[in-house]
């Protein structure tokens, strides 16, 4: 190709109506897509969080949705002072500036006592061990009761005066009462005594002594001295 050809090629309108184009084009793409990123994440837009704790959980929903925000409930709790199914906590703090659409997390009270499986503690552990565990999990224990037994071991567990066992559910606002071994056998006790065995040898099954029957036998009557005095030794 000529010099000429190339530099008639190079000024041609063809060549610079499709570079004319593709600018275009990539004007196009760039508006597009600024503006779409901005109607996407509601560029300026910012709303105010509004306070919902402690409402009604319809109430607190209807205040969200009516804000352009959602609702929903990530956890439960339990505070005896509040009505059931009001909202004990949110995600987000009151006042804080957030986009149309923000989801925010609350907490629900829950409409019952929460309950806690009691553990594998009686008869199976000592006084510390076991309330090291029960705190541990969220019980609340009163003052031990002591009852007579190995001193320190825990023989049982009551609520409200009535006895329960491994597995019962009692509720997290009740309290415990251990009842542990003071140190004392009860009277009440039985001990079984067992005689003792002490070992001997057959050769020995005899103890050698022998009964003797005076009415069996003759014996000689003692001696007269020759002088006639009883119980005088002649002289020499």
């Amino acid at each position: 190709m000529k010099t000429s050809e190339f530099f008639r090629k190079f000024v041609s309108g063809y060549l610079w109506g499709n570079l004319a184009a593709m600018a275009v084009v990539v004007v196009l793409l760039a508006i597009g897509v600024k503006y779409g990123l901005d109607f996407y994440t509601h560029h300026g837009e910012s709303l105010v969080v509004p306070n919902v704790k402690h409402k009604a959980y319809k109430d607190a929903e209807r205040i969200l949705d009516d804000m352009g925000l959602v609702m929903e409930v990530s956890d439960t709790g339990y505070v005896k002072s509040l009505p059931p199914d009001c909202i004990l906590e949110q995600s987000i703090a009151p006042g804080e500036h957030v986009k149309s659409g923000r989801i925010i997390y609350v907490t629900l009270n829950a409409p019952s006592t929460p309950t806690i499986t009691l553990p594998d503690v009686i008869d199976n552990s000592s006084l510390r061990e076991a309330m090291a565990k029960l705190s541990a999990i969220g019980f609340k224990l009163g003052m031990p009761e002591f009852v007579p037994g190995e001193r320190d071991w825990v023989y049982g567990i009551t609520v409200k005066g009535r006895h329960v066992a491994t597995g019962d559910k009692i509720s997290i606002e009740d309290e415990l009462i251990i009842q542990v071994g003071n140190g004392q056998r009860d009277s009440s006790d039985s001990v079984d005594y067992i005689d003792p065995v002490y070992p001997f040898d057959e050769e020995d099954e005899e103890d050698g002594f022998e009964i003797i029957d005076q009415t069996d036998h003759n014996f000689p009557e003692p001696a007269e001295p020759l002088d006639g005095t009883v119980g005088e030794t002649p002289s020499e």
